[in-house]
């Protein structure tokens, strides 16, 4: 009689946060399945569970800090890594430990090591592990078609409204080399649309003077042009797009635009603006020059017509007058913001910005949030309505049935989760069929709200 094969450990995990969090995620996941562990979604029946913790706003902070209490409660052995992993409570040691002092381990952000460390130490770990049955490309959090491409980890600016710094620590660029073999490897693992993401993607390779590595047996600088002209390179023949996320309006960025107006990459931009006033950007102690800001986004569209630029914003920043938040407003208009996120502002602990003077009170930040939106709505609502007759590709993300009933999809235009989606309506040719994580041509027939309709053809 032969004994049962034993069970694999199982390791709970939850991932809650931005998408550079979700790539810490995705580390640690392929360092546990490549180790032999086994990984699951849900706390019940895991061995010990894995909290990946947002710690950016207060909304965070409290989602973060119930996971884990729901994890203790549920499982009771719970390791945490992520952002609030570093931040500290009111005694003065670790807010994790104070609130929850069950909790196995406590790391900070991007410590796959040192998490790998803990679950060694608590979860010893199988012998013997397949790790020829890990995909090359690692294990995915985001659907097959897509995956986020991180290039680099924390930030050199002090805003006063933000603590990623002093989470995250300094920008520190990964070699470019082996940001461009991952990206070849999701290519090859089926990857249609790579994201391009970190703290500032235009200051990669600032930290190490743009130093000089090596791809494919060439010498390539570690600096935002060379990378983004090398991704468009390696996506080409793969039909795949490249969008680019988190970059800063440094004048560098103007290098970049030919290559979008060439098709090389995405003629998309996420440039986190946060404001248009000088006098709150001082406040704010925002990176590069707001004054110039429209200007430079008026000669990159001249550049790249095609140009869709989404933003985020405060409104309600300490000591912000109605005089700047209209200045906000007519900005957003001028600029033809195409998407645009607002947050009303709202004090974080450890953010200098709490410290200014003149704090708007709560009903007035919501109440600029909310005009704010308006008119930012109106003015992406008009920018989609042009598009009504185009005829533009379109990135399947759901199509039940080979889309024979329609389906959904996103445009260049359009980042996943955060922008509209396109519509897609059934084919009026019998024999037109769609699959998620393939392009398909469709004519765009209406707008409404955020979104596009259109007819697959």
């Amino acid at each position: 009689m032969t004994d049962e094969p034993k069970r694999a450990p199982s390791v709970g995990f939850i991932s809650l946060g931005c998408p550079k969090a979700l790539t810490d995620s995705e580390l640690i996941l392929t360092q546990l399945s490549a180790e032999g562990y086994q990984t699951s979604k849900t706390f019940q029946g895991a061995d010990l569970v894995i909290v990946n913790t947002c710690g950016f706003i207060d909304d965070a902070v409290k989602e973060s800090l119930d996971t884990i209490g729901e994890a203790l409660a549920e499982n009771g052995r719970v390791i945490v890594t992520g952002c609030l992993g570093a931040k500290s409570g009111d005694g003065g040691g670790n807010l994790v430990r104070e609130l929850h002092p069950a909790v196995l381990a406590v790391t900070g952000p991007h410590a796959t090591q040192e998490v790998m460390d803990a679950v060694h130490a608590n979860l010893p770990k199988p012998h013997d592990p397949f790790i020829d049955l890990i995909p090359p490309a690692g294990i995915k959090l985001t659907p097959r078609h897509y995956a986020y491409l991180k290039i680099s980890e924390g930030c050199n600016h002090r805003c006063t409204f933000c603590i990623i710094p002093s989470m995250r620590g300094d920008l520190v660029s990964r070699p470019i080399g082996d940001v461009l073999k991952e990206a070849k490897a999701l290519f090859e693992g089926g990857v249609k649309e790579l994201l391009v993401i970190s703290q500032d993607t235009s200051a990669y390779g600032v930290d190490i003077k743009y130093r000089t590595g090596f791809w494919d047996g060439k010498p390539v600088r570690t600096r935002m042009l060379d990378l983004v002209a090398a991704l468009g390179d390696i996506a080409e023949p793969y039909g795949a797009w490249v969008r680019l996320h988190y970059v800063y309006p440094y004048p560098s960025v103007d290098e970049v635009i030919p290559l979008m107006a060439q098709g090389r990459v995405l003629p998309y931009l996420d440039v986190p603006l946060q404001h248009s006033h000088p006098d709150v950007l001082r406040r704010m102690k925002r990176p590069a020059s707001g004054e110039k800001n429209l200007e430079r986004i008026a000669r990159w569209r001249e550049m790249c017509p095609e140009l869709v630029i989404r933003s985020t914003f405060i409104a309600g920043f300490p000591g912000e007058t109605e005089e700047e938040f209209e200045h906000l407003l007519d900005f957003v208009r001028v600029a033809g913001i195409d998407r645009a996120g607002c947050f009303a502002y709202s004090p974080v602990d450890g953010a200098a910005a709490n410290e200014l003077p003149g704090m708007l009170p709560e009903a007035e930040r919501e109440a600029r949030r909310s005009r704010f939106m308006e008119v930012a709505e109106a003015v992406s609502a008009e920018r989609l309505r042009r598009r009504v007759g185009a005829t533009m590709q379109v990135l399947v993300d759901s199509a039940p049935g080979l889309g024979r009933k329609g389906g959904v999809g996103r445009s260049y235009a359009d980042a996943p989760e955060i922008d509209g989606v396109v519509r897609l309506l059934p084919p009026e040719k019998i024999s037109k069929t769609m699959k998620v994580g393939e392009f398909t041509k469709a004519r765009i027939v209406a707008a409404e709200g955020h979104d596009l309709v259109a007819l697959p053809i």
